[in-house]
């Protein structure tokens, strides 16, 4: 297998670009994909892009669907003036001679994301990055669990297809959960999952991963949280190697908690992807400050989401109580 480390980004790569978007279109519930397309400035950048990164995006200038196409929930707030940029995390990102295309994954929950769904193939969207640091491959690991809870499935796909590409001696396992059916962020039929780890989510199937599925409410997969059905995978493994594995994870701050726990008391390495409200993404508003532990020393430091992350190895996040 190929030992190396991917990142980190040097702040020299990132740039101000615009990229074409080729498709945009409702995929589940909420859920939205929008395809991109990168030439110029653009392309060079975004070539570079590594699974955990991700990109700041300029909405202010984008208008409002027909309000009859906005759920009610969401048309008084839709309504609210946007001044600042957007971090979303690619879900892929593949590099072509004369171009770079991109997926971005969203979710319909307020007056930036219902203002994306307005773009149609031909229209431009503006982007600042890559920013941040994103996932590594240590070397010697063979077993590779991707944990994903609920919209932290971006950043987890393109780690997917990066680790299938470059690293095809490894085994992966993906361990996706949500709330309910509905809220699994992505394309194909869920009514009838079965609780083992041989159903193959289509985002994760197409690079060979098989998945293992859980509901908060049991609408699909097995009822309960994510981290529990991790746990008791782990329990079950009889030929295993903690040294050999890696947990990669990236979802709301209790599951990532519930997975950092998991991974210290298993002495399993562990990278959690952290979200934070973000003003600018370069480090200058310090609004997205995240607690850490000194290594070596009884005490804690601040460090920021945008430029420390938003990938941050497990065992020196401070989190609070989570499951």
């Amino acid at each position: 297998m190929k030992s190396s480390i991917i990142n980190h980004q040097s702040s020299t790569n990132k740039g101000v670009f615009t990229g074409k978007v080729t498709s945009n279109g409702r995929i589940r519930e909420c859920f939205w994909a929008m395809n991109l397309e990168f030439t110029g400035a653009g392309a060079s950048a975004l070539a570079k892009f590594q699974p955990g990164q991700f990109v700041q995006v300029e909405v202010a200038h984008l208008g409002l669907p027909d309000e009859s196409l906005i759920a009610p929930e969401l048309r008084d707030a839709a309504k609210r003036n946007i001044l600042l940029r957007r971090p979303f995390s690619f879900a892929d990102v593949t590099a072509w001679p004369d171009k770079t295309t991109a997926e971005l994954l969203y979710c319909v929950l307020g007056p930036a994301s219902v203002r994306l769904t307005t773009l149609r193939p031909g229209d431009s969207l503006n982007f600042l990055g890559p920013l941040g640091n994103g996932f590594q491959v240590l070397p010697g690991k063979r077993l590779a669990l991707l944990v994903v809870g609920g919209m932290g499935a971006p950043p987890i796909r393109c780690l997917a297809k990066l680790l299938r590409a470059e690293y095809p001696g490894m085994n992966v396992i993906a361990f996706v959960g949500a709330k309910t059916a509905r809220s699994l962020p992505f394309e194909g039929d869920f009514d009838h999952v079965p609780e083992q780890i041989d159903f193959l989510v289509p985002a994760f199937a197409k690079f060979g991963i098989p998945s293992a599925v859980t509901t908060d409410d049991g609408s699909t997969g097995r009822r309960g949280f994510i981290t529990e059905r991790l746990a008791h995978w782990l329990d079950e493994q009889r030929d295993w190697s903690a040294r050999s594995t890696i947990i990669y994870a990236c979802g709301p701050q209790a599951m990532l908690a519930a997975t950092a726990r998991l991974a210290a008391e298993r002495d399993i390495d562990c990278q959690v992807s952290m979200e934070r409200r973000m003003a600018c993404g370069i480090g200058v508003c310090q609004s997205c400050a995240i607690e850490c532990r000194v290594e070596g020393a009884n005490e804690t430091v601040y460090k920021l989401c945008c430029q420390d992350g938003p990938v941050f190895d497990a065992r020196m996040v401070v989190f609070g109580s989570g499951r």
